[in-house]
């Protein structure tokens, strides 16, 4: 099985080296990342300028290609130009930080995942709950046991999993909920500072979901302790809408 691993966080994060170690356990696997953070920068593509890229080493080894543009880019790259042959799964993440509901849109490790679906590969995003003191060894072990099912083939074309673990113990998990994306809007409120020279600048934060009964829903479920599986769909359109649209007679 060839595998396509990608992330958000930088190829020097330590998500995606926990991950690259249990996915090399079941496929040969190729690491095309960028080469610094491209947090919350969703499915951008780089056109305005040049792109580059290295070789990176970790633990005195050859591990990837570290990429100048974004993850998007890094799955385009790594198909037009460093394999031979279409990887048979793209993997992006492990994310530090959670990536359910509306971060779906803003993701950069979603967008990998949604990249490689858009070129018709079997594809998924894994993040991890927390911002401190991750432990990615759990998460890791659930997206090779994910890639191995997708990489059979029974994915729906233009569909890719969102695939969201706690940062718990596998004995505090309490199992796995497959759900539909959360839809409430994050990142909706502004803090006002002043840097030295007295000018104003704002901060944008949100508040964090408080917990719920509903664990249809992938926010719920997580926030509940649940490993949660979302199948998410490239194609947006309002099809019933569509119908009322055309009625409109433009």
């Amino acid at each position: 099985m060839r595998i396509l691993l990608t992330n958000d966080d930088g190829i020097y994060a330590e998500g995606i080296y926990a991950l690259y170690r249990e996915l090399k356990k079941i496929g040969n696997v190729t690491v095309v990342a960028p080469d610094s953070e491209r947090s919350s920068i969703g499915n951008a593509i780089t056109l305005a300028h040049p792109i580059w890229h290295k070789k990176v080493k970790r633990e005195g080894r050859i591990f990837g290609t570290g990429l100048s543009g974004t993850p998007a880019d890094c799955v385009k790259f790594a198909i037009g130009v460093l394999m031979k042959r279409k990887p048979d799964v793209v993997v992006s993440g492990i994310n530090l930080g959670h990536n359910d509901g509306c971060s779906v849109f803003y993701s950069g490790t979603v967008a990998g995942a949604r990249e490689g679906s858009l070129m018709g590969i079997p594809s998924l995003a894994v993040s991890l709950d927390t911002f401190v003191n991750p432990d990615f060894s759990y998460a890791a072990k659930c997206a090779a046991k994910i890639t191995k099912l997708i990489a059979k083939g029974t994915m729906p074309k233009g569909t890719f999993l969102n695939v969201n673990v706690p940062n718990k113990k596998p004995s505090q998990i309490k199992g796995i909920k497959m759900t539909r994306q959360g839809l409430i809007p994050i990142h909706g409120t502004f803090h006002k500072h002043k840097d030295p020279s007295s000018r104003e600048y704002y901060w944008m934060a949100g508040k964090m979901l408080v917990k719920k009964k509903d664990d249809r829903v992938d926010s719920n479920a997580l926030i509940n302790n649940y490993v949660t599986i979302t199948p998410i769909q490239n194609d947006q359109t309002d099809y019933a809408f569509l119908q009322k649209l055309n009625s409109w007679k433009l």
